[in-house]
């Protein structure tokens, strides 16, 4: 078994996108010709998250320490030098495909009832594509405990604008306001940010960004333009009312890349509160995001 487990490769005229059993990572998308988010082979782990889903939390939670319901929880430091735990339960998990086609697959992965969490939480992650249309990703968490539980959901594609080198790119996002960090942990209320449009050469973010805002249309859009103004969209829910931005200038094989990390919930939602959907015993909840060409 590689690393990354079983290989889904799914297809529709001009689009094409990679998935992974492990961790249900998107592992490669192409539209139009271009390559739109970075690749990595089956063989390794995710290199700097590239491509994970991030349940029942994305982002950090701080000490990995929270409570519920009023009972202390401590989670697995799996930030170990930094003294957190990150990005959820299921990144290194294999998960179950349940349904398998030509342009889509659907994987189905449980987040059981451990230390440091108190409910089992099934996340069932599809990913579809469509001949000049693009990737779209839809998520249905459940929860299957006897208990209400929290819930915030995350994901971590680097884009790309086909060979363009990401520091040769500009990225513009629908976000209202810029969370103050220490320590990759919020320091303050968020801080206006009424335009966040910025040339990536040189930058070396990792960074929050709240009150993301949707569009005439009700969907929330930011984007990574070349040069000649070829571009790559990624496109979300209202729902995904945060983004991350990490912009790692050692990514294997390319040096600088851009992770835009559509989320739910800032960092340190589980202590915060801010964006946590509460699920009840036996209830859903849906949402979608996806890639397109936006030249």
């Amino acid at each position: 078994m590689d690393a990354s487990g079983t290989t889904f490769e799914i297809v529709d005229g001009d689009a094409r996108a990679v998935v992974y059993e492990v961790g249900a990572t998107l592992a490669g998308t192409a539209i139009g010709g271009l390559a739109r988010t970075e690749p990595y082979p089956s063989t390794r782990r995710p290199p700097k998250g590239a491509g994970a889903v991030l349940a029942p939390w994305p982002n950090r939670v701080r000490g990995g320490r929270w409570t519920y319901d009023g009972a202390a929880q401590q989670l697995p430091l799996t930030e170990p030098a930094a003294g957190n735990a990150i990005h959820g339960l299921l990144r290194h998990v294999p998960w179950t495909p349940v349904a398998s086609e030509a342009a889509s697959v659907t994987l189905v992965a449980v987040a059981t009832v451990q230390p440091g969490w108190p409910q089992p939480i099934r996340v069932a992650v599809t990913y579809t594509v469509r001949d000049g249309d693009g990737l779209t990703v839809s998520t249905v968490a459940t929860n299957l405990g006897d208990g209400p539980v929290p819930f915030g959901l995350g994901f971590h594609p680097y884009l790309r604008v086909g060979d363009v080198p990401a520091d040769d790119l500009r990225l513009t996002l629908a976000a209202g306001s810029r969370i103050p960090l220490r320590d990759q942990l919020p320091d303050g209320p968020p801080e206006p940010a009424e335009v966040v449009d910025l040339a990536l050469r040189g930058q070396d973010l990792d960074d929050a960004f709240a009150d993301c805002r949707p569009d005439e249309g009700g969907t929330v859009r930011h984007r990574v333009v070349a040069p000649d103004g070829t571009g790559t969209e990624l496109w979300a829910d209202p729902a995904f009312g945060w983004v991350q931005v990490f912009t790692p200038s050692d990514f294997p094989g390319v040096g600088r890349a851009v992770a835009v990390e559509p989320m739910t919930c800032p960092p340190d939602a589980l202590n915060s509160g801010d964006g946590l959907v509460r699920l009840a015993s036996g209830e859903s909840w849906t949402g979608s995001w996806g890639i397109t060409d936006r030249s």
